[in-house]
């Protein structure tokens, strides 16, 4: 990591923290500071920016390998909803801080209800700094985490504040990739 890079073609990016989209264009040079949850962060000379990875290969880096099943996931498709829907939770980073959300404890609440038939996944996360522009961003990644379960038909994922976050809410798991334990 933190080698430079020239993108090979221009490529879509979420500016952080601010959550504006932004292009970054052909010849830019980047250097990627995390790869986590299927996302880069990417230090460019205007900051950092946040580029998906459908756009892995402007970056030089092919996924077809890294896109097979880990043997984590295959473990809990027999697991019960709520587990899988908390798994796919931790896979999804803030983009500034290299541990998962739920890790992190922003994920409040995990609520599955059944109407008609269909299974809603209804989560209550937060951010760690309320004025985050990145909070829809992230909210978006889990809900399109969640999406991807069999058994789920739709999912919310709700922004709340109260309570406010703190370092307190951090895993012990999250303290240890800190460095904070």
């Amino acid at each position: 990591m933190h080698e430079e890079i020239t993108l090979t073609r221009e490529v879509s990016a979420i500016q952080i923290p601010s959550g504006d989209a932004v292009t970054l264009p052909l010849g830019t040079q980047v250097y990627i500071t995390q790869r986590l949850g299927g996302t880069f962060t990417v230090a460019t000379s205007q900051g950092l920016a946040r580029i998906a990875a459908s756009d892995a290969d402007a970056l030089g880096i092919n996924l077809d390998e890294e896109n097979r099943k880990p043997e984590k996931v295959v473990r809990i498709v027999d697991a019960p909803l709520e587990d899988q829907v908390w798994e796919q939770l931790k896979g999804v980073y803030d983009p500034e801080i290299p541990v998962d959300i739920v890790n992190l404890g922003l994920v409040y609440d995990c609520v599955l209800e059944e109407i008609d038939g269909k299974t809603t996944a209804s989560i209550k996360m937060t951010l760690t700094a309320p004025g985050c522009g990145m909070g829809p961003v992230i909210a978006a990644d889990a809900q399109a985490r969640i999406m991807m379960i069999d058994g789920i038909d739709n999912a919310r994922v709700e922004l709340v504040w109260d309570p406010a976050w703190n370092q307190e809410m951090i895993s012990e798991e999250g303290r240890m990739k800190l460095g904070m334990v």
